[in-house]
């Protein structure tokens, strides 16, 4: 397919001529650009990756034995490479460690693929850096007005108060987290004078490799832990998949809560059978998602996973041109919540 667009998506994902490179391609090529290491933005298979930095241990981790058969290429942030006519930097989107943004600059033209970012502030990762552009390539996983965050230092009060009163009552607090960035951030956030800290196995692999290169708070791993009186007043990060498992019976009597953007909807907590729901992303909400188009000073904008029509539309209808561009990315996925939310 002949084109004079910088990107275009390919059968294999969004496709760069002038480099011969994909970013975040979901089937396997010889190139692979990889704005950071969720599933559905890293496919196993690719004959190389070009990874930032920060990320490399995350995406090796996840590509598990296919990473010594495949050439994992770091780059810090900021840092320019050419590749074949194109020169691409990567720079920090702010979702998760290691999670960039990447700038693709031919014959004086500059697009932004922003993979998946947020805007508020993360000790476990780089802050998100606005970068200028022509055209710019956004997610809008949470791209409808009701979505905007509460601040980001009261939720976490409010999950030290739910768990300080399980404690007190000598109930265990489950608080149900995506295991690869949700998870490392609401540890980082736990107030540990409270009490033990325990993790899941999925997110155990995961500590070790942000350890590295972060500061948290120390956790035990649950299956290190043969005395069920030692949950009693834990607290135990666990990935939404344990939910409703056998995995859970070794806790007793405990308290379940789920932290995720979907918490915002009405009967999300519900659907999910938890007792508690926290509002905390790892993705821009609304006001953030019409800032940062703003301020990157695009005169086009590719829409991409989530309610990328809906985003889409409104920017037309405010004086950007964007449209919508289907992807197989996913973003923060509940199912559940996306079914209540399309009820109301």
């Amino acid at each position: 397919m002949k084109t004079s667009e910088l990107l275009y998506l390919a059968p294999e994902g969004l496709y760069c001529p002038a480099g011969d490179f994909y970013v975040d391609p979901w089937q396997p090529v010889p190139r692979a650009v990889i704005t950071h290491a969720h599933a559905d933005h890293l496919c196993w298979g690719c004959r190389s990756y070009l990874v930032s930095e920060e990320s490399e241990p995350l995406v090796r981790l996840r590509l598990g034995r296919s990473s010594t058969v495949s050439v994992v290429r770091s780059l810090p942030y900021g840092e320019p490479v050419t590749i074949g006519e194109a020169r691409i930097s990567l720079h920090p989107a702010g979702h998760i460690l290691g999670s960039a943004q990447v700038r693709i600059e031919h014959r004086g033209q500059v697009w932004v693929v922003s993979g998946d970012y947020k805007t508020e502030p993360d000790p476990t990762c780089a802050p998100f850096e606005l970068v200028r552009c022509e055209v710019f390539v956004t997610e809008s996983t949470f791209g409808l007005p009701i979505f905007a965050w509460p601040p980001q230092a009261q939720v976490l009060a409010e999950i030290n108060a739910w768990w300080q009163q399980n404690a007190a009552q000598g109930r265990a607090s489950v608080l149900f987290g995506y295991a690869l960035g949700k998870a490392q951030r609401l540890l980082a956030g736990l107030d540990a004078t409270i009490g033990p800290i325990f993790v899941h196995g999925a997110v155990e692999s995961v500590n070790q490799a942000y350890r590295a290169l972060r500061t948290l708070p120390p956790a035990r791993y649950v299956a290190d832990t043969r005395d069920p009186r030692e949950f009693r007043g834990a607290l135990i990060l666990a990935p939404p998949s344990a939910n409703g498992t056998g995995w859970m019976r070794r806790f007793g009597d405990f308290s379940s809560a789920f932290a995720s953007g979907w918490m915002q909807i009405r009967g999300a907590r519900r659907r999910r059978a938890v007792d508690r729901g926290f509002v905390i992303s790892d993705h821009a909400d609304w006001p953030a998602l019409v800032r940062v188009v703003r301020e990157t000073g695009a005169q086009r904008v590719w829409v991409t996973h989530g309610y990328n029509s809906a985003f889409a539309r409104w920017l037309s209808e405010h004086g950007i041109a964007a449209q919508p561009v289907e992807t197989r990315f996913q973003g923060e996925r509940d199912d559940l919540a996306v079914e209540e939310l399309s009820e109301e």
